[in-house]
């Protein structure tokens, strides 16, 4: 009977203990602007309800309180975020205090879940929530406008991590002499504080129970930097210029889970749309920042397209035999006419792709006026190219053609399981000799 007492007091002291345990840090007292400056435009940042708020005029808000001096290598940030549709902020890490303009160094975390095209220059933002912007982009939110959702992000050496309602969106690994575009050259993790952005005044963000959690600064870095330091740049570079990165023809099984297909993606700042051929999949079964699409079955080619994103399908697969090339392109062209007429597919798939055995011919059987004929049929149903990784198609005359035509494009891995699923290269080399800029990326 003497232990109960000591039991009953033990009991009572275990939320305490709890709490200590976990070692977060309050950034803000919920009630004023203590341990925080505003840069410019001042008065956009205010308190209401228990959060900071931005609204108005660009400014930026950096921590300059007690915790860490404000200066802050290894840890963790979190906060609830809430954003008015068409918002756009960010949170800042390793950065310092600027007066004026978008900070220069650290990274920004991106805070976006939804793009609007009414804004000055026409400019829509397709660097989306837990995007590190600019440098491994998330291209579909995780989030929705008008909802709390809980953002993290973790630094430990030259790894940076992004986390959206507690799921991994996004992840990076400085190497020792990172890309950098023209201008950007401060983007490094070197240590600094953390900043909240009022990106404009059409932009309206909450933040509340901003919390952080100090990590010793000797820990090792966890991740390892791209090793292909020439594509590394490309992917930069597209990204700095807000060149959707999408892979829109992937599928899962023969050795491929949803779980490694995300981590392929993260490693390239790549969103992906997987593909199925039956029911869309349920609610939780794919990460939430991932695209689903419907490929009908040649047995159900009419199969609507509920509950996915896209549809995707190839031409029909013509009747006559490729022994009689001429003839199997003329109902090969027809097919994709009737498709595109049938107007219930987004994505023509495997465009201009051709058995191996006319393959050698590939040239000469795509003539100039096939090519126009599938090109204008494809503009009238408002359906894009897929550009073919397995395949290697189309090729590149006839994305000129297909570009200057104004058509939109899809790159697909088009992968048969884990073996060959894609770091589009063959997309980006067309991208490259087509010269494709970021408006002609077919988007849903």
């Amino acid at each position: 009977m003497k232990t109960r007492p000591l039991l009953l007091t033990l009991l009572a002291c275990l939320p305490a203990l709890a709490g200590r345990g976990e070692d977060w840090i309050s950034l803000f007292d919920g009630q004023t602007l203590n341990g925080w400056e505003p840069s410019e435009n001042k008065a956009t940042w205010r308190v209401e309800d228990g959060a900071l708020v931005s609204r108005g005029p660009r400014s930026h808000l950096f921590y300059n309180g007690p915790v860490k001096n404000h200066e802050f290598k290894n840890f963790e940030v979190r906060a609830e975020v809430k954003t008015l549709p068409g918002s756009n902020s960010g949170l800042y890490l390793h950065t310092h205090y600027q007066e004026t303009g978008f900070p220069e160094t650290g990274y920004e975390c991106q805070v976006i879940n939804s793009n609007e095209t009414n804004r000055p220059g026409g400019y829509a933002e397709r660097k989306l929530t837990g995007s590190i912007y600019a440098i491994r982009n998330v291209w579909k939110s995780p989030a929705r406008d008008n909802e709390w959702f809980r953002y993290r992000a973790r630094v430990q050496g030259k790894t940076l991590q992004t986390f959206v309602n507690d799921v991994l969106v996004a992840e990076y690994t400085e190497s020792d002499q990172p890309f950098r575009p023209k201008g950007k050259a401060g983007r490094l993790l070197r240590g600094g504080t953390i900043a909240l952005q009022g990106h404009d005044e059409g932009s309206t963000v909450w933040f509340r129970k901003l919390e952080v959690k100090p990590l010793a600064d000797d820990l090792p870095t966890p991740g390892r930097p791209q090793p292909d330091a020439a594509f590394e740049e490309r992917i930069v570079q597209l990204g700095n210029d807000n060149f959707p990165l999408l892979d829109w023809d992937v599928h899962l099984g023969n050795g491929l889970t949803a779980a490694a297909a995300a981590g392929h993606a993260r490693q390239y700042g790549y969103t992906y749309g997987f593909v199925f051929n039956g029911g869309a999949p349920a609610a939780g079964q794919l990460p939430p920042a991932t695209y689903t699409g419907l490929a009908p079955t040649p047995a159900d080619p009419a199969k609507g397209g509920s509950g996915f994103d896209y549809v995707i399908a190839p031409a029909p697969a013509p009747l006559v035999s490729f022994t009689e090339p001429q003839r199997y392109m003329d109902e090969l062209v027809a097919g994709v006419e009737q498709l595109a007429a049938q107007g219930r597919v987004q994505i023509l798939a495997r465009a201009t792709a051709l058995p191996p055995a006319l393959q050698a011919d590939y040239a000469k059987l795509w003539t100039e006026g096939r090519m126009d004929r599938v090109i204008k049929a494809l503009k009238s149903a408002r359906m894009a190219v897929e550009i073919n990784e397995r395949l290697r198609t189309p090729g590149a005359e006839f994305i000129r053609r297909a570009k200057a035509a104004g058509l939109k494009f899809a790159f697909g891995s088009d992968n048969t399981g884990a073996a060959d699923l894609s770091r589009l290269e063959y997309s980006l080399d067309m991208v490259k000799e087509c010269k494709l800029g970021a408006g002609d990326v077919w988007l849903p």
